[in-house]
């Protein structure tokens, strides 16, 4: 019996040699840990994640809900800008936003009108807001009869920027001419006022000074008796022009009869101004 008794080792020793000695000994301790330390790694990384998405989803929200200005070009319609723009509700939010400025036809926008893109969308929730919108239909209805008023000049403005000829502005009233008293006090006064259109230098002073000395205020006034006279071409008018003078000084927009007051008097300045500068430079026989 010695011979075939062999050592037995107990169930629990087996167990523990088999726990001790095998790779299990090493790796329970590791997924223990792994599953001590590990599984709260998860909730940290799922909170991050949230957090960020929070924070993308605020920075959003705030950018759609501060309005911006929108100038409309030609070509453009409403629902061309909301699709663009991505307008929460389309072209007919759009429309609501901006129904003061666009007016009762939202068909008709032109270029160069301003929308508001986004000026509710940070009033577009609860039952509050939905009272508002109500209360800004209402008003926008109340206005529709004064918007109907303007509309057509809302349209010549659109055709306008188009290319379009736009009616024609009322013509200003022509200015009344200028009344002249026919006297020597008119006459000078007249001509002095086409003098001045052509650039002709004189003053009234300078002009009813040599009229008293030549011709004492006749426009008839002539001289038969000069040197001028025996040559056939006496001095005539207020001024004492000869013919030749008068033709080769006669300003236009005058009458060409040298005994015409205004017409004298211009010729003769005109005259004066060539010869002598100005009929101002003038004090004697010229």
């Amino acid at each position: 019996m010695g011979k075939h008794l062999r050592f037995r080792t107990s169930s629990l020793t087996r167990g523990i040699i088999a726990v001790s000695t095998g790779g299990a000994a090493l790796a329970l301790p590791v997924i223990g840990a792994t599953g001590a330390f590990a599984a709260p790694a998860q909730p940290v990384a799922v909170e991050k994640a949230a957090t960020s998405t929070a924070v993308s989803g605020k920075a959003i929200a705030a950018q759609k809900s501060t309005p911006v200005t929108y100038s409309v070009i030609i070509g453009d319609s409403l629902s061309k800008i909301a699709r663009e723009h991505s307008v929460d509700g389309g072209w007919k939010a759009l429309y609501d936003d901006n129904r003061k400025a666009v007016g009762a036809n939202p068909d008709l926008i032109h270029a160069g009108l301003k929308l508001t893109i986004g000026a509710k969308a940070a009033d577009k929730v609860g039952t509050a807001d939905k009272a508002e919108s109500k209360a800004s239909g209402s008003a926008d209805r109340a206005e529709q009869s004064a918007d109907r008023a303007d509309r057509s000049d809302r349209t010549d403005t659109a055709l306008a920027a188009q290319g379009a000829p736009a009616a024609a502005p009322a013509a200003a009233p022509a200015a009344e001419p200028t009344a002249y008293t026919d006297d020597l006090d008119g006459w000078i006064k007249e001509s002095l006022a086409v003098m001045a259109e052509h650039g002709i230098p004189g003053s009234y002073d300078g002009i009813h000074r040599n009229i008293m000395r030549e011709s004492s205020g006749n426009p008839m006034a002539i001289n038969n008796w000069d040197s001028n006279a025996a040559a056939g071409i006496p001095s005539k008018g207020l001024l004492q022009v000869i013919d030749p003078t008068f033709q080769a000084y006669h300003v236009p927009g005058t009458s060409t009869d040298s005994y015409d007051p205004v017409a004298n008097i211009t010729a003769a300045c005109n005259y004066a101004a060539d010869r002598y500068g100005s009929i101002d430079n003038v004090f004697g026989a010229y």
